[in-house]
């Protein structure tokens, strides 16, 4: 790019740079964007970015393909119920060590390695997500709901301007441990926060109009449309759970969330930076 591009594009991101410095952005980063380890490294760059330029960027991570690797290397079968995982006693074990562990830190070492800084965070540590077994009609095991976020551990490492980084793991009362989907985490997270934003990084482009044609992507939703879209099948699948998260958040403070194509190479930035924007907004 010649350098009166480059400036067009400073030019283009400074409002929206002061529109969100000092503003909380939680970004749920899952899917094929945590398979691919140059794809990895360049979403950890874009949140230094996020926090160089002064916000309080929060990452949320999952990691199912980690977990269904290491229950195959330990020879036990992945079974979903619904799109979640059961998670029974051993499977519960493995959640645990692979999200606090292996991927929780590998993240914060890459976001050190690419010169910011970051902390790694447990959903167990300070009982930061509170939860209890899944209520529904059918049995998915130590899966879990949420009855309650304590923003304190992710606010002591804002105050210290780190990263957290945040492994979607819930813990109840009694001390027991629940494997808690990632969407439903970050989307409770961000409104707990007050965030301005919500990222929800998928495999998909967005919310589209016709589910085999990426270029009838919906570009932003209002909450009251969601139904109707449901009923036509617009939005089906994996898909409303996502969205279903990004409404409750809504209606507890979040100020909007967007749904952007993971797959997609700084597709942050570009949905925070740019006119255009990327994904499907919730307003």
């Amino acid at each position: 790019m010649e350098k009166s591009g480059w400036a067009g594009v400073l030019t283009e991101a400074l409002p929206y740079i002061q529109k969100y410095s000092g503003k909380t952005v939680v970004v749920k980063y899952g899917g094929s964007a945590m398979v691919d380890e140059a794809f990895k490294r360049t979403v950890m760059r874009d949140m230094v970015l996020l926090s160089i330029v002064g916000i309080k960027a929060v990452l949320v991570h999952g990691g199912g393909p980690e977990i269904s690797s290491m229950l195959e290397r330990l020879g036990k079968e992945s079974t979903f119920v619904d799109g979640l995982r059961y998670t029974d006693e051993g499977t519960a074990e493995v959640v645990a060590m692979v999200l606090a562990g292996k991927v929780n830190k590998s993240l914060v070492s890459l976001i050190h390695a690419c010169g910011g800084k970051a902390v790694g965070i447990c959903g167990v540590d300070g009982g930061m997500i509170r939860a209890r077994r899944l209520r529904g009609e059918r049995d998915l095991g130590l899966v879990g709901e949420i009855t309650g976020i304590d923003p304190a551990p992710v606010g002591m490492a804002l105050e210290h301007g780190f990263i957290p980084v945040i492994a979607t793991i819930g813990v109840d009362e009694a001390g027991q441990v629940y494997n808690i989907n990632a969407d439903t985490a970050a989307a409770a997270i961000a409104a707990t926060l007050g965030a301005e934003k919500l990222i929800s990084m998928t495999d998909v482009a967005g919310v589209l109009a016709d589910l085999g044609d990426e270029g009838s992507l919906i570009g932003e939703i209002g909450v009251g449309e969601v139904p109707a879209l449901v009923a036509r099948g617009v939005i089906s699948g994996g898909m409303i759970p996502k969205i279903d998260s990004c409404v409750k958040a809504i209606g507890e403070g979040l100020k909007e969330a967007v749904i952007i194509d993971g797959r997609a190479e700084h597709s942050i930035l570009l949905e925070l930076f740019s006119d255009s924007g990327a994904g499907t907004l919730i307003r």
